[in-house]
């Protein structure tokens, strides 16, 4: 074996090592994506939704090419491993690959424009000996219009990002007052 240095790039993702730590980004991924699906000049945003929105199967609008959708939340999805802040909407926009609408494809849109917004946001991993596990958790209650299922995620992180997930519960208890 050869050793040929520090890693510097790895997958689309872009390293830089130093004594107080490591961050991770993928600012060139982000870019070719945003140029890729035709968003380089968007306006960025501040949220990746609007606050209240729900989606459903059964959204107005006309038939999204369900491919290029695909594409675009599969590129997305690789973008999570990076902007853990962005997992929860990409889940959810992930429901709706076999037939999206226009009302899909917007709301997948608004998540370009928040990342294009964040572009300069990495991780940073501290070689620091001061280690704080944190965990926060939230759900949304029955919060899927079409099967009434809930939404449940959480993430646990110290210097950074530890464990994060998010899932849809399988079956769902139906609790009248």
């Amino acid at each position: 074996m050869t050793n040929i240095g520090l890693m510097s790039y790895c997958l689309g993702i872009e390293v830089k090592q130093m004594k107080k730590g490591t961050f991770i980004s993928q600012q060139g991924y982000t870019k070719e994506m945003c140029k890729k699906f035709k968003m380089s000049d968007c306006n960025p945003i501040n949220t990746p939704v609007e606050i209240g929105i729900k989606l459903s199967k059964n959204e107005d609008g006309e038939l999204v090419d369900p491919t290029f959708f695909k594409s675009l939340v599969g590129s997305l999805r690789y973008l999570t491993y990076i902007k853990p802040d962005i997992l929860y909407r990409v889940g959810l926009v992930s429901r709706y690959i076999e037939a999206p609408t226009t009302t899909h494809w917007k709301m997948t849109k608004r998540i370009l424009r928040y990342i294009k917004g964040t572009l300069k946001f990495d991780l940073f991993y501290s070689s620091s000996n001061d280690f704080k596990l944190i965990g926060y958790s939230n759900s949304d209650l029955a919060g899927d219009l079409d099967d009434k299922k809930s939404t449940t995620g959480f993430m646990f992180h110290g210097r950074c990002c530890v464990h994060m997930d998010f899932k849809e519960a399988t079956n769902c208890d139906t609790f009248n007052l």
